[in-house]
């Protein structure tokens, strides 16, 4: 009942708009501190259940991939699961030296094979046989998915990792009693890493690679989109990288990552449940302290040039038709961030939406239509995007049309006050949905912590989308939403395009 009491306050102080109440409310039960390596620890006591879950964020991603090296931060994430210079291995001192004896002997390999001029094939097949007789003799020592088992078998639950464009998340929830294991795992992982099976976890990654894009319509779609769109920032390359690149990435270049990017001051560590806020700073203090310090991750240098004319990619094959549409759009810092959010939510937020009512509910135009404000990434300038799934003998074409008649009224009248309230309403209760259990508030305030520094922004951005006005819409809708701007993908089905063929005849 304390639980349900404390949910239905915040729920008043959301709704009647006191979000810095809230804030208020927050600041009593969270601590903010910097370990003397750089690290960003956020604290908060919630002891509604003997539980806690975390979030570690890392401030890297997809986009923070070395060119040529392309799905190297999520190589990296696939490592930090194979346990440690204790866990995982048999007998880590013999493991470690035919590890290195591996990494010497692929890059041997790997500088025979990447000659283009007097490459010898004989000597490329002694090398590709002794750096595989190697990976053998190393597997030897490993224990399969100790680390994980370890975790379970503490009672840990919801153990995973995330690789997204702009970074790398690490989160899991234990019993209250296991703070100090806890705290022991997440550090070694990040202490002295392991890169076990690396030349192993490359093929699962390619098989991933396999499954989300090379086997996927709307995959490759995707990839092909954002490959148009972006001409120089990495948002260009869709995050599980290109085939090649993911099977020529090297263990020394993923520890060269690790170097540069899993850094103290480059990461945030949240907990939230049943802690006690000084024990567990102090345990925090053991063990993460022991990670040296090292300095701010460089940001990226490249700026993706303004777009001065219409792009389009055209996919033809059999199965179902596909729409996308996107426009650049600045970064999450900017000004007009939340009158984005706002467009966001009212053209693409659920059946009330004015893309499914339209395309979907009253033309019959889509099976699904909506849209996204920040794609793929957003700390960097990004996309807007519209998709549509026309609806069978519907074209591509026909939602393109209906898509562009509900950005022109985005332009051109004003949103009802009802609809303006209702964003309103619902970014409050979308936050409030966020911060009803443990793991989303370590995942909320990590995340606001990493990208402004201060965690109080969680409750600012609803702030921010309660100050957007109606000609705010209308003036970012003009100014975005404009055809040299724009970045067309579509899949057309292979009948389609050869009766189009034959009707041109």
């Amino acid at each position: 009942m304390k639980h349900m009491h404390s949910q239905w306050l915040v729920v008043f102080a959301l709704m009647l708009g006191g979000a810095a109440q809230d804030v208020a409310s927050f600041e009593k039960r969270v601590t903010v501190k910097t370990l003397d390596n750089g690290l960003t620890v956020v604290l908060m006591r919630r002891p509604e259940a003997p539980v806690f879950s975390f979030q570690i964020v890392v401030d890297a991603g997809d986009s923070q991939d070395p060119k040529g090296q392309s799905g190297l931060a999520h190589m990296f994430e696939h490592m930090a699961f194979k346990g440690t210079e204790v866990i995982g291995t048999k007998d880590y001192a013999k493991e470690k030296i035919v590890l290195e004896q591996l990494e010497k002997a692929y890059l041997a390999y790997d500088i025979e094979k990447r000659k283009i001029i007097g490459r010898d094939e004989k000597k490329l097949a002694t090398l590709e046989k002794e750096w595989k007789d190697l990976v053998d003799k190393a597997d030897e020592f490993v224990k399969p998915n100790e680390f994980g088992e370890l975790i379970e078998n503490h009672g840990g639950t919801g153990l995973n990792a995330g690789t997204s464009m702009d970074e790398t998340s690490y989160y899991y929830s234990l019993p209250a009693n296991q703070m100090e294991l806890w705290a022991y795992l997440e550090s070694s992982r990040f202490l002295h890493p392991v890169y076990r099976q690396f030349y192993k976890e490359r093929n699962v990654v390619v098989e991933e690679r396999r499954m989300r894009v090379d086997s996927s319509p709307i995959g490759r779609l995707v990839e092909q989109v954002l490959a148009t769109a972006y001409v120089a920032h990495p948002y260009q390359v869709s995050g599980i990288g290109w085939p090649s690149e993911i099977m020529g990435v090297t263990a020394t270049e993923a520890s060269e990552f690790f170097k540069t990017y899993y850094t103290p001051s480059n990461m945030v560590v949240a907990v939230v449940g049943d802690i006690q806020i000084n024990q567990t700073m102090d345990i925090i203090q053991r063990y993460f302290g022991r990670i040296p310090k090292g300095p701010k991750a460089p940001d990226l240098r490249t700026v993706e040039p303004p777009q001065t004319a219409e792009r389009t990619v055209v996919l033809r094959e059999k199965g179902q038709p596909w729409y996308l549409e996107v426009y650049h759009r600045p970064a999450y810092t900017d000004p007009d961030d939340a009158v984005y959010d706002a467009i966001t939510d009212l053209m693409s937020n659920g059946r009330t939406s004015r893309l499914y009512r339209s395309l979907v509910r009253d033309k019959k135009l889509a099976l699904f239509a909506g849209g996204e404000g920040g794609f793929p990434g957003n700390k960097y300038p990004n996309l807007f995007l519209f998709f549509a799934v026309p609806s069978q003998g519907k074209t591509p074409q026909q939602v393109a049309e209906a898509i562009h008649e509900e950005i022109e009224k985005l332009k051109t009248k004003d949103i009802s006050d009802e609809e303006l309230q209702m964003i309103k309403t619902r970014a409050k209760a979308n936050l409030l949905r966020g911060l009803a259990d443990n793991q989303g508030l370590a995942s909320q305030l990590s995340e606001a912590q990493l990208r402004y520094n201060d965690w109080r922004e969680l409750f600012r951005q609803v702030d921010r989308i309660e100050k957007v006005s109606k000609a705010d819409i209308k003036r970012v809708a003009t100014q975005t939403f404009v055809p040299n701007n724009r970045t067309v993908a579509i899949i057309e089905t292979e009948q389609k395009t050869q009766a189009a063929v034959k009707g041109d005849k």
